[in-house]
């Protein structure tokens, strides 16, 4: 629906979305048949790695008006996250990489919606007082907001299971308002990737799976901030400096590369320089409480020093550096037997043996079988 055709009250919501750094648009609350049946499938095939959000409730999440049978569209916002790297700060271990969206400190790092909650509450409240009826995807829950970006006809499914946009390219998160503000379907963006492959061929576990979907098995950004256990030796790698996260399919889309020298962020964003480039022995020697002061309100703080720390070891291991055997020796020694069994497996790909087969009489079994496997497979 053209801006013009819109009533006052959803121009004036627009407008001040706009005005907190939002990019707005608006599509219909129901997605194709079409989209929903391929969402179940994509379920169905075990491509969300298990991870319960994103399976849970999916009438709902992929029909809100079962809950809000008022709801009639939804006010996609979206907020780029293009900000600068802040540097690399002169002390420590910097040698991991970390995705950009998880460089800022916020209350819920992976999907970034506790951070936009005071203006999205605060965009409801303005709707509500204008006569329109509103809820918040906060309140509402997990929607499919990637799926409403590509319906607002702002973005299109890019090949790398992102929405994509000329102007912001692919680095955006997104929040929504479920309005009662008619919207007709808006002609779909045109897919401007055509025949450029350049994320699939980017991605070293093939992920992306060629037509605008992910397997999340596969993904190196789900292995290094979702999965819990020990990573298998077969992973490293694929995973090399990752640290956090995975960038590797938006650092070679041209339509991002075009994107990022305007460097537009949403206001709310400040990048810093310990979470884009964190100090791997801060996970390595950190007390519990001193790494929970430290990294408190950000992604690494929810995934814990345990798994960070398992992280750390992976990239040191891959790095080949024997300076840094060190710490894989001081990790074997680590109260956490995921840390300790990592350690084997890092001090294995390193070669030191004997050290790994140190860990073959560890307490714990899990420690002893990873120790058992790694020697055999290095």
């Amino acid at each position: 629906m053209a801006s013009e055709q819109r009533s006052p009250a959803a121009l004036a919501v627009q407008a001040e979305a706009e005005r907190r750094g939002f990019v707005g648009s608006w599509t219909p609350v129901e997605l194709p048949e079409e989209w929903r049946a391929g969402y179940r499938r994509w379920v169905a095939e075990h491509r969300e790695a298990g991870l319960g959000h994103l399976a849970r409730g999916l009438d709902v999440r992929l029909d809100p008006r079962q809950r809000f049978g008022w709801a009639t569209s939804v006010l996609v916002l979206a907020a780029p996250y293009d900000y600068r790297d802040p540097g690399i700060p002169a002390d420590g271990v910097r040698s991991g990489r970390v995705g950009r969206r998880f460089w800022v400190r916020e209350p819920d790092p992976f999907v970034l919606k506790r951070l936009f909650e005071p203006d999205v509450v605060a965009l409801k409240d303005l709707a509500g007082r204008l006569g329109m009826r509103a809820r918040d995807t906060i309140e509402q829950g997990p929607l499919p907001l990637n799926l409403y970006a590509v319906g607002s006809g702002t973005f299109w499914r890019g090949r790398n299971a992102m929405p994509l946009s000329e102007m912001l390219g692919s680095r955006v998160a997104f929040a929504g308002l479920l309005t009662d503000e008619p919207a007709p379907s808006p002609p779909m963006h045109e897919d401007r990737c055509g025949s450029c492959r350049r994320c699939a061929a980017a991605c070293p576990t093939g992920a992306l799976l060629g037509d605008g979907r992910i397997d999340l098995n596969r993904c190196i950004s789900y292995w290094t901030t979702r999965h819990q256990d020990v990573l298998p030796l077969e992973s490293w790698p694929a995973i090399g400096s990752w640290l956090f996260g995975c960038d590797l399919c938006q650092d070679v889309c041209p339509w991002t590369a075009r994107a990022e020298p305007a460097g537009r962020s949403w206001p709310g964003f400040r990048a810093e320089p310990d979470l884009a480039h964190p100090d791997l022995a801060d996970f390595l020697t950190l007390s519990g409480a001193a790494f929970a002061a430290k990294y408190a309100s950000t992604a690494f703080e929810r995934a814990g020093r345990t798994r960070l720390a398992r992280n750390a070891l992976v990239v040191l291991a891959n790095g080949g550096d024997p300076a840094h055997r060190r710490w894989m020796e001081l990790a074997a020694e680590d109260a956490a037997p995921l840390v300790r069994a990592t350690a084997a497996q890092a001090l294995a790909v390193a070669g030191d043996r004997r050290a790994a087969a140190r860990r073959l009489a560890d307490p714990d079994a899990t420690v002893r079988e990873t120790a058992r496997a790694a020697l055999e497979s290095t």
